[in-house]
């Protein structure tokens, strides 16, 4: 199977620091990544991701986040010698009206044995990242109260 690309954009409510925040908790990801099962920290910028993978089977790497801008952005590249070749950032813009302009561009090059079965987990790359931005914002505006501008 071949490399992937993928960019997708979405307007959440809230300011970019604190979705920033939000996202970099990366632990947090299986509660609106449909296929992330876990994500545990082994290091500063070291994590462990398992994903549900293709016939039942999970998928595990190991990533390191190459690039923190506090508010703005986080980028990440798997580890040499994983199942996944994986990398990526995510923007945070700041918008009017107390939103943020979210935009993750993700690359994805399954390795070895699972690129053969790779299809059902990966074929869809830009559905999965929608729906999972989509989940992330419920999540997100879900933890204000409605209405309430912080700032």
């Amino acid at each position: 199977m071949a490399e992937q690309q993928t960019t997708r954009s979405i307007i959440v409510k809230g300011s970019a620091p604190e979705l920033y925040h939000l996202w970099a908790d990366l632990e947090s990801f299986p509660r609106f990544m449909r296929n992330v099962k876990s994500v545990t920290r082994t290091g500063d910028r070291t994590t462990h991701w398992v994903v549900q993978g293709p016939l039942g089977k999970d998928v595990e790497w190991d990533a390191e986040t190459t690039r923190l801008e506090e508010g703005k952005r986080v980028a990440w590249n798997s580890k040499e010698g994983c199942d996944v070749k994986t990398s990526g950032q995510v923007v945070f813009t700041e918008m009017p009206h107390g939103e943020t302009q979210i935009t993750v561009t993700l690359m994805v090059v399954p390795q070895g044995k699972l690129a053969e079965a790779a299809a059902g987990l990966f074929g869809k790359l830009d559905e999965t990242l929608e729906e999972d931005l989509r989940s992330f914002k419920a999540y997100a505006e879900a933890r204000q109260p409605a209405g309430v501008t912080r700032g």
